[in-house]
């Protein structure tokens, strides 16, 4: 029997990384899984892999079109039982004091405020049907800080205050909140935050075996198929090369 099975799950930020692995690894112990992101092609993609998934085309950043566009994809009676909240980004590595405030208002309103408008779209419901799961996506980013990367770290700490506080404000309802914290993993979350530069993305990776987005669905999928007793709360993750967000083993 597949463990998820009959269970509707949302993942954000599922057009690629770990949110596309994440939502792999749950159609493949029968989830109904709901995609959704900004980047349409890659959702529609997506679901041609996945016999009976969805697509929402949405911005987190957005609260009334997220919340609209996730009720507009539910059938009559259906709920979200099961949602990964995956969507967010980085732009830059500059110290603070050479920061784009226009960067990071983007960083902010999708790390901070995409995951408080995804969790506002399922979490109602899910305390008044008295079950469900919520995993965030935080980082080890998330408790230690490092040169060049305080507004992330910041929206990440903000992450990881999230997922402390709806424990708090949940509790007793029967829903289970998880955080899970990698460290690094090859996606093509460098490249986005070097605006495109691919050669200073490959070379965060270099000589590196760094996590995969697989790696880290795999602790998702572990989290959210324990038995209903069991709330795995959190989950930190290292490549074994990397011994903190700054010191990595590095191959020549």
């Amino acid at each position: 029997m597949n463990r998820l099975e009959n269970r509707l799950a949302l993942v954000t930020g599922a057009s690629a990384g770990i949110g596309a692995a994440t939502a792999r690894a749950l159609a493949s112990e029968g989830a109904r899984v709901i995609l959704a992101a900004r980047r349409l092609d890659r959702l529609q993609a997506l679901s041609k892999e996945l016999p009976g998934s969805r697509v929402v085309q949405l911005d987190v950043q957005d609260a009334a079109g997220t919340l609209a566009a996730i009720q507009a994809v539910l059938e009559e009676g259906e709920f979200i039982d099961l949602a990964v909240l995956s969507a967010g980004l980085a732009r830059g590595f500059e110290p603070i004091q050479e920061g784009d405030p226009e960067e990071w208002s983007e960083v902010i309103d999708t790390n901070i405020k995409g995951v408080l408008h995804g969790l506002k779209a399922v979490l109602s419901g899910m305390i008044a049907r008295r079950t469900g799961d919520v995993v965030f996506l935080g980082s080890v980013a998330g408790r230690w800080v490092y040169p060049g990367g305080a507004l992330y770290c910041a929206s990440k700490y903000a992450v990881r205050a999230l997922y402390e506080g709806a424990r708090q404000d949940a509790f007793g309802s029967g829903v289970r909140f998880t955080s899970v914290d990698p460290g690094m993993v090859e996606t093509d979350f460098s490249s986005i935050r070097f605006r495109g530069d691919e050669q200073r993305a490959k070379a965060v990776y270099a000589g590196v075996d760094p996590l995969t987005p697989d790696d880290v669905a795999d602790a998702i999928l572990y989290a959210v198929t324990r038995a209903p007793n069991v709330n795995i709360g959190e989950i930190v993750m290292w490549a074994s090369a990397q011994a903190s967000v700054t010191a990595c083993k590095r191959e020549t």
